[in-house]
């Protein structure tokens, strides 16, 4: 489900979007396949507009370029293999028609009526890539400067 997101055939609930509609009509599939294409891969096209048309070296080196990966990388080629299986269905002859989509109901609340920041959270991650280091003091003065200058 992630990849069909990533692609906008699905919003974030899980409900198709007009994308996939339109991909699942004959007529149109190809229109969006290329445009689920452009969306999914975006990083790609702004290294290449025309990566639909790149060989597979080409796009592969595109790959590694947007992702840091190493060239045997797994990870590597199965961005490649989905990429080549969208592309197998796309159409970029022909020009999209764009397709609104559905608006939802917004229900808003009277003024007055609750606390403006009633139900909203922060909340973060830090991910830390650790040095190789065998020596505890770069340890702790990593996680004192952490401690110092983000937990006040």
């Amino acid at each position: 489900m992630p990849y069909l997101k990533r692609v906008g055939f699905l919003r974030s609930d899980g409900t198709p979007t007009s994308v996939y509609e339109r991909f699942r009509n004959e007529g149109q599939s190809g229109v969006a396949a290329a445009e689920a294409m452009r969306q999914g891969y975006h990083a790609l096209y702004d290294v290449n507009e025309y990566i639909h048309d790149a060989e597979d070296d080409e796009i592969r080196g595109a790959i590694i370029q947007v992702t840091g990966q190493e060239q045997g990388s797994k990870m590597v080629g199965a961005i490649l293999g989905s990429f080549k299986a969208l592309r197998s269905f796309a159409d970029f002859d022909t020009p999209a028609v764009p397709m609104p989509e559905a608006v939802e109901d917004v229900a808003v609340s009277p003024a007055g009526e609750g606390s403006p920041l009633e139900g909203i959270g922060i909340g973060y991650t830090i991910n830390l890539h650790l040095p190789a280091t065998s020596d505890i003091a770069v340890f702790n003065a990593i996680f004192r400067s952490l401690r110092e200058n983000l937990f006040r």
